[in-house]
């Protein structure tokens, strides 16, 4: 009650993770904790150099926002039907941010929904580490066949059953012949 008497009210913001050309990569709502007043952190979400801290809905989470491309006021973007939004006059895709990218430094790939449905779902894009990991992983050279176990092998155990030499002690009592 008092920042809002002091004008330092948190201002409740979309966060957007990327931003393409027809997509916007979307967190949720969270809320701007700023000590700065509400007309400051206005002027700098619109600027898009507001630096400070942004609480996440839901859980509580606190990120910093150099982590998103933009954070949005909540009255600027409008969510419509079937996963699109409208934000600065035009009309984008959406696909939901998972909690486990808010924090991700690197570029986010769509994917569909894995619950079904129309939705769109972001996820990490880990190509580069996929193309470094084959590249430095050595190849055999040829072709590798399976056979059977000691095929074309000596035999290290004796089978069972088979020529020995000498005779053998035998497990458990024996009559002695005492």
């Amino acid at each position: 009650m008092l920042k809002r008497l002091l004008g330092k009210a948190p201002v409740d913001v979309w966060v957007i993770k990327q931003i393409e050309d027809d997509l916007l990569h979307l967190c949720g709502q969270g809320v701007t904790q700023a000590n700065a007043r509400q007309k400051t952190v206005l002027a700098e979400l619109e600027a898009g150099t507001y630096s400070g801290a942004v609480r996440m809905s839901g859980g509580g989470v606190v990120l910093i926002a150099s982590l998103f491309d933009a954070l949005v006021p909540i009255e600027a973007l409008q969510l419509l039907p079937d996963g699109q939004a409208r934000w600065q006059g035009r009309d984008w895709l959406v696909a939901q941010v998972p909690q486990r990218c808010w924090a991700y430094t690197g570029r986010l790939i769509t994917q569909a929904s894995p619950l079904g449905g129309s939705g769109l779902v972001s996820s990490e894009d880990v190509s580069g580490i996929r193309r470094q990991a084959e590249k430095d992983t050595p190849r055999v050279p040829g072709e590798v066949v399976f056979r059977s176990e000691n095929a074309n092998e000596d035999p290290l155990v004796v089978p069972k059953g088979g020529p020995t030499k000498g005779p053998r002690p035998r497990s458990g009592r024996e009559w002695r012949k005492d």
